[in-house]
């Protein structure tokens, strides 16, 4: 269940960066009665942008594919190995 805190409760840092470690989510900060921002712990935050970062990787990969930008998979893993004398 996600964790919904008014905004005057961020007086009290060490509260709220307990809670955001403890819950490993998002916090929701709300602002007379409004979503206004979203806090989270570091470790959960690069656990969102690695995931971010892959899913632009697997974007980009499609778009490639559906350009045609492709290679057969045993003419490349040739090229590797003739590259690098494996």
């Amino acid at each position: 269940m996600p964790q919904i805190i008014p905004i005057k409760d961020l007086k009290d840092t060490v509260h709220v960066s307990e809670l955001c470690h403890r819950v490993n989510e998002p916090v929701y900060i709300t602002k007379n009665g409004y979503g206004d921002m979203v806090l989270m712990s570091m470790d959960y935050y690069e656990a969102v942008r690695k995931k971010w970062e892959l899913y632009a990787d697997l974007e980009r990969s499609e778009e490639q594919i559906a350009q045609g930008k492709t290679k057969d998979a045993r003419e490349a893993l040739t090229a590797v190995r003739k590259k690098y004398g494996l």
